[in-house]
């Protein structure tokens, strides 16, 4: 029996510049932090000789070449597990899909830990993130970013440098012992009551990325730069300024593509920022998910927007990264 777990990860910085679409011309830069709600891998070995995946749905097939779960069906192909007919893989998940905090690349980390752990393998914390994206940029052509992938296998609160030529550079976020707390007890998160696939945002800023649009390019040299100056205002501690930035990247967020946000989300934030609220972001790619507030005033803007339907979700930060939870 083997139980690994990765962290979801919210986005401080620099969302969207972790494309490839982006990066590859311009450099992207992002600070993401893991926090303590996983994805959780159990994978064991059966008498049966067959492979069951248990997800939302259950598979039952007799080869990897017969999984539909396409990241379960590389994973086991990268690692070479794909000749074991006589495994168990379920996952599970503090958080639903859909909701912005990197639930894809948590799950891919957490396959490929579990994987390399059946091998009796011992891969790096940077190996593991060049991995998933392997499997879901390189083989199955996701127009999505890096960051959650990295995120996850590593944890903390870390800075990462997209450079042209695909390299990933990563340091921890220098805080303060006092502005980490202070930042732990200050961010908020609330769940909107929507769910989504982010895939056609995606498509969208990857298609006009590439297509080098004006437009999304200006606004993701805007968001990088933001990303910039946080960084800057959390190495001196200066956490209202950061709220103030978080705002100004919502706001410019919005008009990077259609089905960003929605008049109830714009509706929840509004409320937010008239109780308490010094700045916030709707978490992830858009369209749904996680609202995510930076105030003083938790009572009171918790007690707001409960009484408006939203559910609150408490968090720490995780500094532990990808891990094997149970060995046995």
């Amino acid at each position: 029996m083997i139980i690994t777990g990765s962290p979801l990860r919210i986005s401080l910085g620099g969302g969207g510049t972790d494309l490839p679409s982006y990066y590859r011309e311009h450099t992207g830069f992002v600070i993401s932090a893991a926090i303590d709600k996983y994805v959780y891998i159990t994978l064991h070995e059966t008498f049966s000789q067959e492979i069951i995946v248990k997800y939302s749905k259950m598979e039952v097939v007799q080869s990897a070449d017969e999984i539909k779960h396409p990241i379960v069906r590389e994973a086991l192909k990268l690692v070479g597990v794909d000749d074991h007919p006589h495994l168990e893989i379920t996952s599970m998940s503090d958080i639903p899909s859909g909701t912005g905090l990197g639930s894809s690349g948590s799950f891919t980390t957490a396959l490929l830990r579990a994987l390399h752990c059946l091998k009796k393998d011992f891969v790096p914390a940077r190996e593991l993130a060049e991995q998933a994206c392997h499997i879901e940029l390189e083989l199955l052509g996701e127009p999505i970013g890096k960051q959650d992938q990295y995120i996850a296998a590593i944890g903390g609160i870390t800075c990462f440098t997209f450079h042209p030529d695909g390299h990933v550079d990563s340091e921890p976020l220098r805080l303060s012992p006092e502005t980490l707390h202070t930042l732990e007890d200050n961010l908020i998160l609330f769940f909107t009551g929507f769910a989504r696939n982010a895939s056609d945002i995606l498509k969208d800023q990857d298609s006009r990325s590439k297509q080098k649009d004006a437009g999304m390019l200006d606004n993701l040299h805007f968001i990088k730069q933001l990303a910039g100056e946080s960084k800057a205002a959390f190495e001196c501690g200066d956490l209202r300024r950061f709220a103030e930035l978080m705002h100004v990247h919502w706001e410019h967020k919005k008009r990077r593509t259609q089905g960003m946000s929605n008049p109830q989300i714009d509706q929840y934030y509004d409320l937010g920022r008239a109780n308490g609220a010094l700045g916030g972001k709707l978490i992830g790619a858009g369209g749904g998910g996680f609202l995510m507030f930076y105030t003083e005033d938790k009572t009171r803007l918790r007690r707001v927007m409960t009484q408006a339907g939203l559910r609150e979700v408490r968090f720490r930060f995780d500094f532990a990264g990808s891990q094997v939870i149970v060995q046995s």
